[in-house]
């Protein structure tokens, strides 16, 4: 068995709007927690906070997160802006890493970070990194949405970043793409899909913007500054993102993701098929089959807590019914589906037949079929994948 690490660096509060609403994938509620958002502009700051990443690695072994002492096969260094931290702190964060864990050869090591991000000197501090897979929130080709947004880069920095990527050996490279802006038309959402074709990426996530009770969209939203689109436009738009991706040779393999043969996301893979995995750092997640747990968010009290040897989180057991409603809320939002052979051994026949069950009715209107010993949803059941899902949740 594998498992990922991942880290989460840290989120760097500024003016965008996009730090204040949630994106998720079309029609289906987000299946992960988002860390919070931490203002981290001082360099000490930014020196406290890789020293408490560094020490909670060597609090938090794979064998006392997990119960055993696996292979490390994924880390990804999430959060927002790692790519903020300079060289000698991502080379401490990785020094750290192969001191307290055992790594898989070829392995998947992804870094998020923003267009503008991607400079002559963060390639060369890349080039001294095992990173071999970067992603990049583009959202847009729309100077104008990205300004709506408040993102600092512009339309042509994607297109930079990514040719300096290539020219330092960078050859997994993932873009998220965001559709659903007021007034956009369905001709503007494919001028960004034929844009990110056009970038020869090998990996892209799409989501439909939401708007999160509490956040500035939302006010803007209720107060009649913006108008959402309609539900059928947002349904054209993710048929349309389908239709342009794959007839240009990316595999639609999760509801929001789409890949090219062989370059599938295996970090965000191991979410989806419940491998373990150990998060490191401020509001980071770990789970272990058994146990869910989540670490403090709020970066301080996270930096005095590690310093003071003391883990600061909070956990929960996982019962039966908890690990089956996961599953449904994972595993069928990917084109593998759940494997039911595998499901009836972990879960027992009780449950096994429980989903097949609550199954045939889908399957014969035709929202979900089984294939090689596979439960998935069809194209079809994309499009109302909530409400599929909910019909196999225990409540």
């Amino acid at each position: 068995m594998f498992l990922s690490l991942h880290l989460i660096i840290y989120r760097k509060r500024s003016s965008e709007i996009w730090q204040d609403y949630t994106y998720i994938s079309p029609f289906v509620k987000a299946g992960a927690s988002t860390a919070g958002f931490y203002s981290t502009t001082s360099l000490k700051l930014r020196d406290d906070y890789t020293d408490a990443l560094c020490r909670e690695m060597q609090m938090r072994p794979a064998k006392a997160a997990l119960g055993s002492n696996e292979t490390i096969e994924t880390i990804y260094l999430g959060g927002g802006t790692p790519s903020q931290l300079n060289g000698s702190q991502l080379n401490q964060i990785f020094s750290a890493i192969r001191k307290n864990y055992t790594l898989a050869e070829n392995m998947e090591i992804t870094m998020e970070c923003n267009p503008d991000d991607v400079t002559g000197d963060f390639c060369e501090t890349l080039k001294q990194l095992p990173i071999n897979r970067i992603s990049m929130g583009a959202q847009t080709f729309c100077n104008e949405r990205l300004r709506f947004l408040h993102r600092r880069h512009n339309a042509g920095e994607v297109e930079e970043a990514v040719t300096r990527l290539r020219n330092i050996g960078i050859r997994n490279i993932s873009i998220d793409l965001m559709f659903g802006f007021p007034e956009e038309s369905l001709s503007q959402w494919m001028s960004d899909i034929r844009h990110a074709i056009q970038l020869d990426v090998e990996h892209i996530s799409a989501y439909s913007l939401m708007y999160e009770e509490g956040t500035p969209l939302y006010h803007m939203l209720k107060q009649g500054k913006i108008s959402e689109i309609d539900e059928e436009t947002s349904r054209k738009m993710y048929e349309t993102l389908i239709d342009q991706l794959t007839g240009a040779g990316y595999e639609h393999y999760e509801i929001s993701n789409f890949a090219r043969p062989g370059f599938r996301s295996r970090h965000n893979s191991s979410y989806w098929h419940e491998v373990p995995y150990i998060g490191i750092g401020a509001a980071a997640h770990s789970y272990n089959r058994k146990q869910r747990s989540w670490n403090i968010e709020n970066i301080q009290t996270y930096i005095r807590s590690i310093g003071d040897g003391i883990l600061p989180s909070e956990s929960e057991q996982l019962d039966i019914s908890t690990r089956y409603n996961d599953l449904i809320t994972t595993a069928l939002r990917t084109s593998d589906g759940i494997n039911l052979m595998k499901m009836e051994q972990e879960f027992g026949k009780e449950l096994a037949d429980r989903l097949l069950q609550e199954a045939q009715s889908h399957i014969s209107r035709g929202l979900m079929k089984i294939k090689n010993g596979r439960l998935s949803l069809t194209r079809e059941g994309l499009y109302i994948s909530d409400d599929v899902m909910s019909d196999f949740m225990i409540i």
